[in-house]
């Protein structure tokens, strides 16, 4: 190219040209500006403000949401403690018929998360709508009781997926819309210790209702623990209405001050502002927004195969059992034993996922926080499809659990890290990435057959070949983001990122 002397164009002459062209594409984002109550603070009001409100949202928040994905998560996964509570035996069930009516609940599952999320941030109201999905899947859970066949199995598993979908995609945007992308790792961890304490107090409730409560009443010890555990979720959503805020603008127990700010620490984080009413929300523009991000896909991919790696812990109890063809050979309790050794890998499930998020929250870091942990789980899957000896075996469960989860909590605060706005697109984002992931539990039931008892090869292999994939799609993922915020240093205009500000993903 030359000038309209003739004379050729420097290469910095040709950048800057190439700047200007984009800059008129995509002019300059201004950066918004506080509030005037935030103008008028000074940094130390601020921060001493900004830990009240997050001490406030936490102490409502987190306890609710912690307690309602225990129930979730029981509800969802008791089916494999009542399989040896005697399910089996008396619904006549054959293998392929329990591993059915395991992975039909998730047909429901994957259906409903891009709805169930679309219509809640549409909706607005968090504090309703989960507890009173919750209110239906415990009534539903409860009636498994009543089941006399696999058909009705089937369909009460089908019903129960459809209602549960609600919950874990809408509680991760729901933690998104009150907490900064720093601050959300530690909350998702927490949100997460749910299901790990779930998996914990699931073996104790299942043990003490297999020990005494088969036969009360002629019911089976399997119909109580669905009676049982059904009823108390059903009154733990009662008192979550009372409990759980909506959204920072709606929520009317913050002072004026604290919403503000609220609202306003979105704003900064994000660069533009957050939930603002449901007229603002549109069902299909977020979905179109997240299904044409590739980040979406390779986000996917990742979360799909570590999910894959870590369904192992929905047949849990029965892979716990098989260390009865060692040190519990022969033991009159063999099966209460069993459910009360699937506690301790969940208890030090919550200790790892924890420090493994607070750690990630305070550096900033992603990247290593997801891919070492995996590497930690293709070690213990190494070890299970290899030996059936009892020491070495029940270390490798101990190591599964928190090695996936772990990874698994970082991997999904970095959803929202990745795709911040506008949060119709963050919410059909997490849905659809979630959803999607979940695909692995349809298939993983028929890696766990009777016949394959006690070393469960086939399934072993599969989840550390998962595990390794997990681990090279985070490598790509890591990849494309550290190219975008070069982008984003120069000065480049980055679709879907904040521009114009100090917006950078993290990596």
């Amino acid at each position: 190219m030359a000038d309209s002397t003739g004379a050729p164009k420097r290469s910095d002459e040709l950048a800057d040209e190439k700047a200007l062209e984009a800059n008129v594409e995509h002019p300059p984002v201004p950066r918004m500006q506080p509030p005037e109550l935030i103008r008028n603070m000074t940094s130390e009001q601020r921060l001493e403000l900004e830990k009240q409100l997050k001490r406030k949202i936490d102490l409502r928040l987190l306890p609710a949401i912690i307690i309602m994905y225990i129930m979730n998560y029981i509800d969802r996964n008791n089916i494999a403690a009542a399989r040896l509570a005697g399910l089996t035996k008396d619904l006549n069930l054959t293998d392929t018929e329990f591993q059915t009516s395991v992975s039909i609940l998730f047909v429901g599952y994957l259906l409903m998360q891009i709805p169930s999320n679309l219509f809640l941030n549409k909706f607005g109201k968090p504090a309703l709508y989960l507890p009173g999905c919750m209110v239906i899947w415990g009534i539903i859970s409860a009636l498994t009781a009543v089941c006399t066949n696999a058909a009705g199995l089937l369909a009460n598993r089908f019903f129960l997926g459809i209602v549960e979908a609600a919950y874990f995609p809408g509680c991760l945007y729901y933690l998104s819309c009150w907490y900064t992308r720093k601050e959300l790792g530690f909350r998702t961890a927490v949100l997460y210790s749910g299901a790990l304490i779930s998996g914990a107090f699931s073996g104790f409730i299942s043990a003490g209702v297999t020990w005494g409560m088969d036969g009360a009443r002629g019911l089976g010890a399997w119909q109580w623990l669905f009676i049982i555990e059904g009823a108390a979720t059903v009154v733990v959503a009662m008192a979550c209405v009372f409990v759980l805020p909506n959204f920072p603008r709606t929520t009317t127990w913050l002072t004026d001050e604290e919403r503000t700010l609220a609202i306003w620490r979105l704003q900064e984080d994000i660069g533009e502002d957050d939930w603002v009413g449901s007229e603002e929300q549109t069902f299909w523009e977020g979905a179109k927004l997240a299904f044409i991000d590739t980040k979406t896909y390779i986000m996917m991919l990742m979360l799909f195969c570590i999910v894959a790696s870590g369904t192992v812990t929905n047949f849990f109890p029965t892979v716990v059992n098989t260390l009865q063809e060692g040190a519990l050979a022969g033991s009159k309790n063999s099966k209460v034993i069993s459910l009360l050794l699937t506690a301790p890998p969940y208890v030090l499930g919550v200790i790892v996922t924890y420090l493994n998020a607070t750690h990630a929250d305070k550096t900033g870091e992603r990247y290593w926080h997801i891919t070492i942990p995996m590497w930690v789980a293709v070690i213990a899957y190494i070890i299970a499809a290899t030996t059936t000896k009892v020491a070495p075996r029940y270390l490798s469960m101990m190591l599964m659990v928190p090695s996936v989860y772990s990874g698994f909590v970082v991997a999904l605060a970095w959803i929202s890290n990745t795709m911040p706005r506008p949060p119709a697109k963050r919410a059909a984002a997490l849905a659809f990435i979630n959803a999607v992931s979940n695909c692995s539990s349809i298939y993983a039931s028929y890696l766990y057959p009777a016949s394959a008892d006690p070393q469960y090869t086939t399934a072993m292999i599969v989840n550390c070949v998962t595990a390794f994939i997990a681990v090279c799609t985070a490598t790509v993922m890591r990849a494309v983001l550290v190219r975008l915020n070069k982008k984003l240093e120069a000065g480049e205009w980055v679709e879907g990122a904040i521009n114009g500000g100090g917006f950078r993903f993290k990596v």
